[in-house]
Formats: C-alpha cells, structure tokens, sequence
C-alpha cells in the first residue's frame, strides 16, 4: 500500500497538509507544484488499497484522473473550496468540498480537526486573503495583535511563493517549503528559528516595489487592469500584488495580466471584498481559466483574446 498527499503549493494547500500530518502523521509521497498547476492527480499512478489525499486543487479539473484512481482500488480523501462539477459518488471517496466564499481549505481542515492546530490554519487563511475570516477563527487563540500580524505575514509570504510559471521562478519549491514548516507545531516557532521566511519576506517585499511602480491599463469606478512585464519577479508576485489591491480599494474588482515568455498572459483576478463572488465564472469563460468565487485566473490567455476578456471582466462586476 501506498500514501500520497496531493495538493496546491499555495499557503492554503500546504497549510491544509501542514494541519493533517502534524495531526494524523504519515509518511507519504508528496505531489504539488506552482499554483496554478492543479491538474495534479494525473501524476498518479494507483494501486489497489493506496490512500490518496487530495488538497486544494478543484475536483472538477481532476475528474478524470479522479475516476481512474478510484476504479484501481485506491481510497481518496479530498478537501477543497473550488468549483468541483458534480461530485461522483463512490464508497472509495470522501468528500469535504465547501464553496463559500470566504472559507478556504485551511478551515474546511481545521473543522475536520476540530480546531488541534488552529494557528496554522489562521496562516493559511490569511494567505489565500480572507483576512476577516481568519481574525474570526484566531479570536479563541487570544493572540497578541503582534503575532497575529506575524502569522498574516507568514501566510502572505507562502502564498507569494506558490506564483510563477514554473518551479524555477520560486524562491523555495512547495514540496520542500512543506518539508521545512512540517517540524514545527507552532508557526511563530517557525517565523523565529527558520532562515526561509526571513528569505521569503525580503523577495516579497523586493517584487512588491517593483508591481507598485506599475500604472493600470483600465482604471473605472470599481474596475482595475493591470498589465506586469515578463519577468521572473512579475510571475511571483501577481497573485499577492492582486490581493494587495483589493485589500487597499475593496470595493472594486482587480486584474492581473503577466505576460508569458511564450507570448500572453497568466491572469489573477479578484472580485470586490465587499462582493466576493463571480471571479470564477469570470475565468471559466476562458480554456485554461478557473478558480473560486472570490479569487480566480487563467493560466494562459492569448493575446487576441485581451479585448475579449477586458469586455467581460467589466460586464461581470
């Protein structure tokens, strides 16, 4: 028999894995990679009696792979808050699948948990921007103010660290980021003893100046383009630089357009904080495009395809 632990190198997939191993120790192999590469159980091959987890990657982009692990015997535990379709009903499956839009798979893990490691799901609920909802869950942990902003950095600098074409853009690769934040139960231990935040922290602020220094493309009422260059530091920070914005001007909705080596755009889009809904059928209208209600992207939109889009990121907000 066989262990994988499947899941999105961004800070609510890693924070999910982080809760459930120190729970629930297993040795497993690990499968990730960049965010946007979530089509992740087509790297499984499946015996009968191998145990799957699956961890922030949409069902719905992984049905197929899902149904073959399933027909080889294989049991699989899937947590996740994106669009899944329709959920197949097999006794090898179970399921905890929520699409609320503000509760990310940190939380779905946290209640499975009943609350044992709390702080790291704070972490990662402050990654993936639902900063209300994660002050909410962290109020029974009576953290002072200072670690509280702690571990909201921390959860930023994870997810910071899960954008970019490739693994080669990143600073640190998911798998060994997991491997690093595993031996430690208390994430403020982890802030204080381990180099890689402090690393991850310099690179995020570096790659933040230089979005900062763009100008938006489109700029209304309650829409905001913005077109970075083709450039390593621009792959990483798209997707913070997108949370960023919409946490400054919450009542509009946000577009992040990177341009790719091989020409177009890798998109992330936010909806309005004080509307978080639509961002996914935004994206979905586009192939390669998905996401959730508050937060979605395109992995590849061709540049003939930039008026299409433009059209229909302001119609759908």
């Amino acid at each position: 028999m066989a262990c994988f632990d499947v899941f999105n190198g961004d800070a609510d997939g890693i924070c999910a894995l982080q809760q459930l191993r120190l729970a629930h120790p297993r040795e497993a192999t690990l499968v990730t990679g960049v965010k946007r590469d979530i089509a992740l159980l087509e790297r499984l091959e499946a015996s009968p009696g191998d145990r799957v987890t699956v961890l922030d990657i949409a069902l719905d982009s992984n049905r197929a792979a899902l149904a073959r692990i399933l027909a080889a015997g294989a049991r699989v535990r899937y947590f996740d808050h994106h669009f899944p379709g329709e959920i197949p009903s097999h006794p090898g499956l179970e399921c905890h699948i929520e699409t609320s839009p503000d509760k990310g798979t940190s939380l779905l893990v946290d209640e499975f948990l009943g609350g044992r490691l709390r702080a790291w799901a704070v972490v990662g609920t402050f990654g993936d921007n639902f900063d209300a909802a994660a002050c909410r869950v962290a109020a029974p942990l009576w953290l002072a103010a200072v670690d509280l902003a702690l571990l909201r950095e921390l959860g930023i600098c994870i997810n910071y660290n899960s954008y970019g074409a490739a693994v080669a853009d990143l600073h640190c690769a998911p798998d060994d980021l997991y491997r690093r934040l595993c031996r430690y139960e208390d994430p403020l231990a982890f802030i204080r003893e381990d180099p890689t935040f402090h690393c991850l922290r310099s690179g995020y602020a570096d790659d933040l100046a230089c979005a900062r220094g763009t100008a938006p493309s489109l700029m209304q009422a309650r829409h905001r383009l913005h077109i970075l260059p083709d450039e390593p530091w621009a792959r990483r920070v798209s997707g913070v630089f997108a949370n960023t914005l919409a946490q400054v001007a919450p009542e509009c909705a946000h577009a992040l357009l990177t341009r790719l080596p091989h020409g177009g755009f890798l998109v992330s889009v936010r909806a309005p904080l004080t509307r978080p809904d639509g961002a996914d059928q935004l994206c979905r209208q586009f192939e390669s495009g998905g996401g959730r209600k508050a937060a979605a992207g395109i992995n590849h939109l061709p540049d003939t395809d930039y008026d299409r889009f433009a059209a229909a990121f302001v119609a759908a907000f």
